[in-house]
This record gives structure tokens, C-alpha cells and sequence, in this order.
């Protein structure tokens, strides 16, 4: 209950409290977040709740993976102080009738592809703010969009906190680890780490000198075309505050992806500069 996190939030009110927000399936790249907030604040929470509101495709919420007894026990060994695992109806009762919607930042990419998504994105983040309250909340830089967009979220409505964002965590091949690649098959996690390949390519270019963000995006869709089975969704040379597409020589860009492997979604991205 959602009165039951406060009292155990403000038991201590003089404690440090580290927020890592999750939606289960957890692996490596969640417990690097549950460690740096480990090693940043007195006590560390964690919730667990697969949000409706931020998938546009019913299909792709009914297949997100759910495994909350195995996370509880990752997170038991990690040292975690709190977990909250609330059903729906906790989060979103009958009659509930908010939605932050964060403008620009939200319209490209993921926002293009996905409508609503940042949506219900904004409004959980928020929710989850205003109910543990901690001191620092932890992201993973393999979702640059969403930290772009609760970054704004955050100024925008003077939340009270600190954000701290974890670098990506990846496989031995490269491939970003995330809960969607359960589902891959095995040809598709074959091909999968051609994302990171492409990315890799230009960084290396980036780092020789390539600063043109036109060449770059290029670069990197000719790299993941050469694997048959993937298909792009987008790929993208943005400033990496405002989001909006780079043309030319840039002093800075995010570079990201999305890309089918079959009916699977991956993403990835890399800052340069």
C-alpha cells in the first residue's frame, strides 16, 4: 500500500533515500542501478510494476515478461530496503484522470513510434516520485529518450530530487541487455549485436574525426541493413538535450536506434562527444 512505503520512507526521516524505478524482468542492468544507489544513499527502494499506460500495443504488454518472485530474490541479495510491487488499480484507482504530457521532447523517436508512450511514462515516474520520495532516482542510459524526457519532467514541476543515470550494460557480444531479449529467437539474438556493431562503427568514425551527423546516420543504417533479418524502425543524430535532428557537423549528438528482429523492438544509443 501506498501508505505503507511512506511509513517505512519517513520512518528515518533524516536517512538518504535511493529510488530505482523497474518494470520486472530484472537483469544486470537494473542491479548496476540498485548498486550505484547502494553506494549513494542510506537505503534503497525499488518498484516493480509493469505500466499499461505507456504501451501503444496491447499484444507487446501481454508478452512483457513478468518474473516479480525471481526479482524479489535479486533484489533480497542486492541489499534492496524496500520493494513496492503494487497491482494496477493501486496505481491508477477507479476515477483516476491524470496525465503529464511533456511536449517536444516526446514527439521524435520513440514518441513517433510509439503515441503515448512518454505519457504514461511522465505519469508514473511522477507518481512513483511522489510516493517513495526519495533523495536520488536511478535510469538506465539504454532509455536516453525517457531520461531526456523526466529530466524536463523534473524542472518543468520542481521535483525535489536528483536524477542519476547508469551507463548501459551489455552482453559479452555488445547487444544492451534488456528484458525484451528473452524473446528473442535464436537467429534474431545472432543478429541483435549487428546494433552495437553499428554504433561502434561510429563512434570510431565520430572519434577520427567524422563529425557529420548526416554521414554518421548513414553509417550506422548501412551496418544494421547488412543483416537480413533486422529491420530499422529509426535512426537517429539528435542533440542530445533537445532531441532534434542534427544535420551537418555537430559538436555533440546522441545517436540512436530501433530496430526489428522479427516481433522484437530493441533500442540502443551511444553519446558522442
Amino acid at each position: 500500500m501506498i501508505a505503507d512505503v511512506r511509513a517505512a520512507r519517513w520512518a528515518e526521516p533524516k536517512i538518504s533515500w535511493g529510488l530505482v524505478p523497474t518494470m520486472g524482468a530484472l537483469h544486470e542492468g537494473h542491479l548496476s542501478l540498485v548498486r550505484l544507489a547502494r553506494q549513494q544513499n542510506d537505503q534503497v527502494g525499488v518498484s516493480i510494476f509493469v505500466n499499461p499506460k505507456q504501451f501503444n500495443n496491447p499484444a507487446d504488454l501481454a508478452k512483457y515478461p513478468r518474473t516479480v518472485e525471481t526479482d524479489l530474490e535479486m533484489l533480497r541479495e542486492a541489499g534492496v530496503d524496500l520493494v513496492w510491487t503494487p497491482p494496477v488499480e493501486e496505481v491508477y484507482p477507479p476515477g483516476f484522470q491524470t496525465t503529464i504530457t511533456v511536449e517536444e521532447v516526446t514527439k521524435p523517436l520513440e514518441g513517433a513510434s510509439r503515441p503515448g508512450h512518454f505519457a504514461g511514462v511522465a505519469t508514473v515516474v511522477a507518481k512513483l516520485f511522489n510516493v517513495f520520495q526519495p533523495n536520488r532516482a536511478y535510469f538506465g542510459q539504454k532509455d536516453a529518450q525517457q531520461v531526456v524526457v523526466i529530466k524536463q519532467m523534473m524542472r518543468d514541476l520542481a521535483f525535489n530530487l536528483e536524477i542519476v543515470v547508469g551507463p548501459i550494460v551489455r552482453e559479452p557480444d555488445g547487444l544492451a541487455m534488456s528484458s525484451r531479449n528473452v524473446r528473442l529467437g535464436v537467429a534474431s539474438r545472432a543478429a541483435a549485436p549487428v546494433l552495437y556493431k553499428a554504433l561502434w562503427n561510429a563512434q570510431q568514425a565520430w572519434e577520427s574525426g567524422n563529425h557529420d551527423a548526416d554521414a554518421l546516420r548513414m553509417l550506422v543504417a548501412e551496418t544494421i541493413n547488412a543483416e537480413p533479418i533486422a529491420v530499422i524502425d529509426y535512426v537517429s543524430a539528435a542533440d542530445p538535450v533537445t532531441l532534434e535532428e542534427l544535420h551537418g557537423q555537430a559538436d555533440r549528438a546522441l545517436l540512436s536506434l530501433a530496430v526489428f528482429f522479427a516481433d522484437v523492438r530493441l533500442i540502443d544509443n551511444v553519446v558522442l562527444g
